[in-house]
Formats: C-alpha cells, sequence, structure tokens
C-alpha cells in the first residue's frame, strides 16, 4: 500500500507542479531557497516534482515494481511504516551532496525521484542480487545491473552536461545499502552466500 501511496502522490503533485509555474518553482530543490530563506522543505519536495511526463513514468515505473518487492521486505524486518520512512529520508539524503555542491549557485534546480528510487532498487539488489529485471526489454541479472548503473552514474556525473543528477543517483543508491545493511547486518553475509549461488533461494522468495 505504501508504494502505491508514494506513486500516486508523486503523480499528483507532479501533475500540478506541470500546470502551475508557481507551485514547481517553490517545490524543486533551488540552493539559495534553502540556505537563504531556509526553505529546509525544499530537500524533500523536489522529490516529488518532475521535469516532463516521461521523467515521471520512468521513476514511477521502477518504483511500482521494485518497491513492493522491498516495501514487504521491510514488512518482515521492521514493519511497513519503515518503508515510508526509508523512501522519504532517501529523497533526502541523496540530494546532499548536491546541495553542498551547489549551495552558493542561484542558477541550480534539482528534482524528482530519481535518487529514492535509486536506494530502492539498490536495496532490491541486495536481497535478491540475481533476480532478472528488463532493461530496454533485455532480462539483465539486478546484480549486473547495478554495477553497469554506479558505473555508468559515475562516468556521467564526471562528464556533466546531459542536465541529470547522477551524483543523486549514487548518493541514493549508497543510502539504500546502507539503510538495509544497519536495519538488518545479516543481510551482508546473505548477499555474499547469494552471489556464490546464483540459483539458490533469494530473500524475496
Amino acid at each position: 500500500m505504501i508504494t502505491f501511496v508514494l506513486i500516486a502522490v508523486t503523480v499528483l503533485v507532479s501533475w500540478q507542479a506541470f500546470e502551475k509555474r508557481r507551485l514547481y518553482e517553490r517545490l524543486v530543490l533551488w540552493p539559495p531557497g534553502v540556505a537563504r530563506f531556509r526553505q529546509y522543505d525544499r530537500l524533500l519536495t523536489h522529490g516529488f516534482v518532475h521535469g516532463d511526463w516521461m521523467h515521471l513514468l520512468f521513476n514511477m515505473i521502477t518504483l511500482y515494481f521494485f518497491g513492493r518487492a522491498v516495501e514487504g521486505v521491510f514488512a518482515q524486518l521492521a514493519g511497513p511504516g519503515m518503508f515510508a520512512l526509508f523512501y522519504l529520508s532517501a529523497i533526502v539524503v541523496a540530494i546532499l551532496p548536491s546541495y553542498l555542491r551547489h549551495r552558493k549557485d542561484g542558477g541550480y534546480v534539482s528534482l524528482g525521484a530519481s535518487g529514492a528510487v535509486s536506494a530502492v532498487l539498490f536495496a532490491f539488489v541486495l536481497v535478491d542480487p540475481w533476480n532478472w529485471i528488463i532493461v530496454f526489454v533485455i532480462p539483465v541479472p539486478a546484480v549486473v545491473y547495478a554495477i553497469a548503473y554506479v558505473g555508468y552514474s559515475y562516468w556521467m556525473d564526471k562528464r556533466g552536461g546531459d542536465n541529470i543528477n547522477h551524483n543523486a543517483h549514487l548518493s541514493g543508491a549508497i543510502y539504500g545499502l546502507l539503510f538495509m545493511l544497519m536495519m538488518k547486518p545479516a543481510l551482508f553475509w546473505f548477499f555474499l552466500e547469494r552471489l556464490a549461488s546464483p540459483r539458490g533461494p533469494g530473500f524475496l522468495g
């Protein structure tokens, strides 16, 4: 249920921001808004606003497929409400490095749920690394996709120029792994055992 609520709220807020420019400008991460005007809520609200429908669709489809599975794991380990805390905190944590880097840049704007979605995706990889996922109609093991994702995000973050916050993707991915391990440290050993036995049962069943 929490995954569906997060998707519904994100779609609603993004849709309204598409239609209302003032709402869009108030919700996105704009560093002077945080540092100068103390609008700290921007560190969270930017995760519910997207640049266009394609940006929104990609993030919400990813959240739909992986969020439900990870939410189930959280329900087993710490109760259903913990997944909401995980997702919302991931929005904030994933953007902090970018905010600190650009805190004096009045022309910088960041938005989108990609950081939090990355955290969900990598939490999924930790508990079931050999589960197959579909990437552009090609089936790929989750752990292989994760390695390629990190490498590509790091390279593109250093290269720059495509108006995508790849740094938030990396921060979100790291946060997703660390949050899961802090919640249940034994997952680290389970992950290693699972890597060594691709055909064995995953944590997700």
